[in-house]
């Protein structure tokens, strides 16, 4: 899910395989964190873009190394703040990583805010979402996050109606009414789906869609980032709770939203997100701790 690339993570396991598939896998590298106050070990999903080049040299003017290590499965990433190997991760949205906490009684807790992106609504077929025929397919993520995400874009494109207004935990069977159907596929199959005739339109994250090559000419409804009820995709630095007062943490996040790194990020997305410097550790934490809530009362 780097942290914006949340969208194509699988979806959150059950406490044992994640167990089981670390110990398999383990963490990419050698030695573990640290809490020496000059280094970082930061684990990422997409470790080799520029922007971390950038990143590095902004905290070694602060005389602090930054070690990143590519880790491409979101247990892992976590999994590995979690028992220590990785200081902090930064690949994820709140709702994800209270996903992770509730599954595998995890106590991570986020420090820092990056950004929002996108998830569109693509069409090769219609140029307005109003175009649309009733009873039209559309492809949309099926991992439960991104689903829940895509099910109040198309509440908000006047596509569908949920039950109640719909959540950040909505699921199909919250609708209620619906002029199209919905075609759940996996997260890399979004593009794919609306390329092959499969679905009229498709809910594809910004991502996949510059893997797809789906341009922003292809949007028939796009979201406003700055609505305040896409908190629970708000991506974060994620550390461990008894690590959260770090003081490394502040100068982690001060040199991520330089005018240099924010520069590479953007160009990277293509301008597609939007950055969150308001955001404090606490107001996250409180909105983590909401969501976890939630996800509990749901589960029953």
């Amino acid at each position: 899910m780097t942290s914006h690339r949340t969208a194509r993570l699988a979806t959150i396991l059950g406490a044992s395989t994640a167990a089981l598939l670390f110990a398999l896998t383990g963490c990419a590298g050698g030695a573990g964190s640290s809490d020496d106050s000059s280094r970082i070990v930061l684990g990422a999903d997409d470790g080799n873009e520029a922007h971390w080049t950038v990143l590095k040299q902004k905290l070694a003017d602060e005389g602090i190394e930054l070690e990143v290590r590519t880790i491409n499965d979101g247990v892992q990433l976590n999994q590995g703040v979690q028992d220590g190997e990785l200081d902090v991760n930064l690949f994820q949205h709140l709702i994800y990583l209270s996903q992770f906490n509730v599954e595998n009684s995890g106590s991570l807790v986020p420090v820092g805010a990056t950004a929002v992106y996108p998830l569109a609504l693509y069409s090769e077929q219609y140029t307005d979402v109003k175009d649309l025929p009733e009873g039209a397919k559309i492809a949309i993520p099926n991992n439960p996050t991104n689903l829940a995400r895509g099910l109040l874009n198309l509440q908000k494109a006047g596509l569908l109606t949920l039950k109640d207004g719909g959540t950040a935990l909505s699921t199909p069977a919250d609708i209620e009414t619906s002029k199209v159907e919905l075609l759940p596929v996996d997260t890399n199959q979004t593009v794919t789906a609306l390329k092959d005739g499969s679905a009229q339109a498709a809910i594809v994250n910004n991502t996949q869609a510059q893997k797809g090559g789906l341009g922003d000419e292809l949007i028939i409804f796009k979201e406003d980032l700055n609505n305040p009820q896409l908190a629970p995709y708000i991506n974060a630095f994620v550390t461990r709770d008894d690590k959260k007062d770090d003081p490394r943490w502040e100068k982690l996040v001060a040199a991520y939203h330089s005018p240099e790194v924010e520069a590479a990020v953007t160009e990277l997305n293509q301008g597609n997100l939007q950055f969150k410097t308001e955001w404090t550790g606490a107001q996250l934490q409180d909105e983590l701790t909401s969501f976890e809530d939630a996800l509990k009362a749901q589960n029953g």
